[in-house]
């Protein structure tokens, strides 16, 4: 069934009213006669005459004013995705030009001193192979939030225990948060099962994690909880680091938005992350908020869909 546009909208509106108004005041003529009467006077029948061309006036004019308007919201809504476009082109250009540039650099260079010391070369390598694995995995999560944007239709869903997910990722993100000397406190009970793609519900839980570990400062905790709903499950995600500001609260889940972008991509983040997280939540039929955790740091409440 096709949608109907705000223009159309309007029009059938304006026009349903007016039908009743003109109806009601043909019919009952005077505001005090509470019955109707048939139409036996000449007069009645010119009002009628005279209601009818007044609509059909009516209705041309705001056919052509809805079509005015659609037309405006189309040319605004393709003015705003373009403008979208070419900020998401620049933006993942200059993503892939940092760790491009930095691979050339060090393979240019030690094709231009092969005599180069081992150790020195052996270092290059190294971290010639951290900016590649940086661009495989920005790569990797532009691929994610394609398929959720262009292909949403044909990403199959299946039955995910989000608690075996979740405990999963404690135990493999354990030794990053032990260098951090961060304690991870995972109050999901046993069971929690949603229709879903467990891919999508794991890069959920990933991110969040990768986040927290990486921002929120050294001797913090993350508490994840979960409570049941009727027919959603209800997450909280907090940890009690360094919190965001409230001017950064509405645009985190933005793509590539990021606080400090050196010390982002320091890091290693692609700072596609929370894009892909909110799009997943959106995907299973959720809704997800960032605000200030009770006594400092970052929080996270999100459902998904049982």
């Amino acid at each position: 069934m096709r949608k109907l546009s705000e223009g159309n909208k309007m029009f059938i509106s304006v026009m349903v009213i007016f039908i009743i108004y003109a109806g009601i005041f043909v019919l009952f003529e005077d505001y005090d006669r509470y019955f109707i009467r048939p139409l036996e006077e000449t007069s009645d029948w010119h009002l009628l005459l005279f209601s009818a061309v007044m609509m059909a006036v009516l209705g041309v004019m705001l056919h052509r004013y809805a079509r005015r308007m659609d037309d405006r919201i189309s040319r605004e809504q393709a003015d705003k995705e373009n403008q979208m476009r070419r900020e998401l082109t620049q933006n993942i250009a200059h993503e892939l030009k940092t760790p491009v540039a930095s691979i050339l650099g060090y393979t240019d260079t030690m094709l231009e001193h092969p005599d180069m010391d081992s150790g020195v070369q052996r270092q290059f390598l190294e971290r010639a192979q951290s900016q590649a694995r940086r661009l495989t995995a920005l790569l990797q999560d532009l691929s994610t939030l394609n398929r959720m944007d262009y292909a949403a239709d044909m990403i199959t869903m299946e039955r995910v225990d989000v608690s075996r997910i979740v405990a999963d990722i404690v135990q493999e993100t354990a030794l990053s948060a032990e260098r951090r000397h961060m304690t991870v406190y995972n109050h999901l009970p046993q069971g929690i099962i949603v229709d879903g793609n467990k891919s999508l519900i794991y890069s959920v839980f990933r991110n969040l994690m990768d986040n927290a570990i990486n921002y929120a400062g050294m001797h913090k905790s993350i508490e994840i909880r979960a409570q049941e709903g009727v027919d959603e499950w209800h997450f909280t995600f907090a940890d009690n680091g360094n919190g965001v500001g409230e001017e950064h609260l509405s645009r985190i889940f933005e793509r590539f938005y990021r606080l400090d972008k050196g010390r982002s991509r320091s890091l290693g983040g692609t700072g596609l992350g929370l894009a892909i997280v909110k799009n997943a939540i959106v995907l299973h039929g959720g809704t997800i908020k960032a605000q200030p955790a009770e006594g400092g740091g970052l929080r996270f409440d999100f459902s998904i869909k049982k």
